[in-house]
């Protein structure tokens, strides 16, 4: 195998000697102990791709060990497992890496295993979650499945449309109980915001509709009788829904994989390089880490099959970085490109016509597909500001394809892949979703395109991508046994909507074809 340069000299020292690997966390013994394990197939990430792998080799009868770097955030009626913004605590951010929202820089906090990370890149910023669950436990929830035009002209035809919609997109979208809000709801008083929007969409000559999410609303009605304390109805939702009923990765796909027996999920395990064995497996160091991000064991775990499942900015940085090294020889010369910011545009949207009220329900009701043109196919939603004083002011979002494409460089000073992406990109898309959100916005109003003060995406997609570094299940090029299923994997954008349904789709049609073409000689 590569040499895995300081790292690997010190830990076959430590492992001759039978002394323990002196680590950049030393533990309360000053001492941090090194482990060896194999494992038949191991999956790193537990999102959309990471759980729906797990899930279904373990229904296969392949067991599968888990690598998450975060913790688990079990919620419950009147939980507090989440943080809120309006009382910011440790819990928000991943070991210390607290992101500048909206150009405001949060108050220190300690190191914690928190929910979010900024992965700074030269001209765009990438929000990156950490947890069991991945990024279904902070986004919004939109489940959307594009058209089959839009996909076509966007995403691979050989993907298969119509069997993805059969099959694949009908999967994901039971395993996730999709539902629309209730009228009951969203003709409620904290809904003011949702209503005002869509009446808007509809004056401005557009379409709306309701959005499918992966909730329960029977939970946000239970808040509405006074059963449970607000977490829905009052939009303390954006960093995790505390009363339970949000159908996220961790208590749906990870969840059915875990009562298979078959699946073993190892939270706070941070893996910190890859490399290929000489006899063609793979090796995986962790480190296992305390919540303030001590380290209290290393791990060096040998499996013969890899599936990369850490998010576009993970994955795509661990196997940079092991290609740079020599780790992983002869990747394919795409990794790194091919990444897009899937033309996100986060607007704040404050009305001096109508007042939205405060508190404002949540997480999302409403939204506007303009997906007749598939080049420039977007969508506009509305989302809920969490509970403050009455600002007069909501959110608004736009994403859609965009042709924009930046890359991740590696840079051997940081050992890291930085990613460059090009001032404007998005240019044609931005302005286009800026003339939609003008026209529902309507006169009277103030509008602030928080984007294009702070350019940062919450959707990162590619770096990995299908027919570029991977063929459409997520076989590496060259690279027997390493798979790549998840954000990373898609062609900078998937078309027109946000990335979870789609990413998820594509897992399970990857694990379908994987299971039956390579199962016999990898697994």
């Amino acid at each position: 195998m590569p040499e895995l340069s300081r790292r690997t000299l010190l830990a076959g020292t430590a492992a001759a000697t039978g002394l323990s690997l002196l680590g950049p966390y030393a533990n309360a013994a000053g001492r941090v102990p090194l482990t060896r394990e194999e494992h038949r197939v191991v999956v790193i990430g537990s999102g959309f791709g990471g759980g729906v792998t797990a899930l279904r080799f373990a229904q296969a009868g392949v067991p599968v060990l888990v690598l998450e770097r975060g913790k688990r955030w079990p919620t419950g009626p009147n939980a507090d497992t989440f943080p809120t913004l309006a009382a910011p605590d440790k819990r928000f951010f991943w070991l210390g890496s607290g992101p500048s929202l909206f150009g405001i820089s949060p108050p220190p906090f300690e190191r914690y295993t928190g929910l979010l990370e900024r992965v700074t890149g030269n001209g765009m910023d990438i929000m990156c979650a950490a947890g069991v669950g991945g990024g279904s436990l902070l986004y919004q929830g939109m489940t959307l499945q594009p058209t089959e035009e839009v996909f076509n002209a966007n995403m691979p035809e050989r993907l298969d449309y119509a069997r993805m919609d059969r099959v694949h997109y009908r999967r994901v979208a039971e395993m996730l109980g999709i539902a629309t809000a209730p009228d009951e709801l969203i003709n409620s008083e904290t809904y003011a915001a949702s209503r005002i929007f869509a009446r808007n969409v509809e004056r401005a000559g557009f379409s709306v509709e309701k959005i499918p999410m992966p909730i329960d609303w029977d939970y946000a009605l239970r808040e509405l009788r006074g059963e449970m304390k607000p977490s829905y109805t009052n939009g303390d939702c954006a960093f995790g829904v505390n009363n339970g009923g949000k159908h996220s990765v961790d208590v749906t796909y990870i969840a059915q994989a875990e009562a298979t027996g078959k699946v073993t999920v190892a939270e706070q395990h941070n893996v910190t390089d890859v490399a290929k064995t000489r006899d063609g497996r793979w090796q995986v160091h962790v480190d296992r880490i305390a919540t303030d991000g001590t380290v209290l064991e290393q791990k060096i775990i040998t499996t013969g099959a890899l599936v990369m499942a850490a998010g576009t900015a993970g994955t795509t940085r661990l196997l940079m970085r092991a290609a740079a090294k020599d780790q992983i020889p002869d990747m394919p010369d795409g990794l790194g490109s091919n990444w897009g910011s899937n033309g996100d545009r986060i607007y704040t949207w404050t009305n001096f016509t109508d007042d939205f009220g405060a508190p404002q329900g949540g997480p999302v009701v409403y939204g506007s597909k303009e997906w007749d043109d598939p080049t420039l196919a977007n969508t506009v939603i509305q989302a809920s500001l969490p509970p403050m004083p009455d600002l007069r002011t909501t959110m608004l979002v736009g994403y859609g394809v965009s042709s924009g494409r930046g890359r991740f460089v590696y840079d051997s000073a940081k050992d890291d892949a930085v990613l460059d992406w090009p001032s404007q990109a998005d240019s044609v898309l931005a302005e286009r979703i800026d003339e939609r959100v003008a026209a529902v916005a309507g006169n009277g109003s103030v509008r602030l395109d928080t984007t294009s003060l702070v350019p940062n995406t919450w959707h990162p997609l590619g770096g990995a991508s299908m027919n570029v570094v991977c063929d459409l299940a997520g076989r590496v090029h060259g690279h027997r046994g390493l798979y790549v299923l998840d954000g990373a994997l898609m062609p900078g954008n998937t078309a027109a909507c946000n990335p979870s349904m789609t990413i998820a789709a594509v897992a399970e049609r990857a694990t379908d074809e994987l299971l039956t073409q390579d199962a016999g000689v990898v697994f």
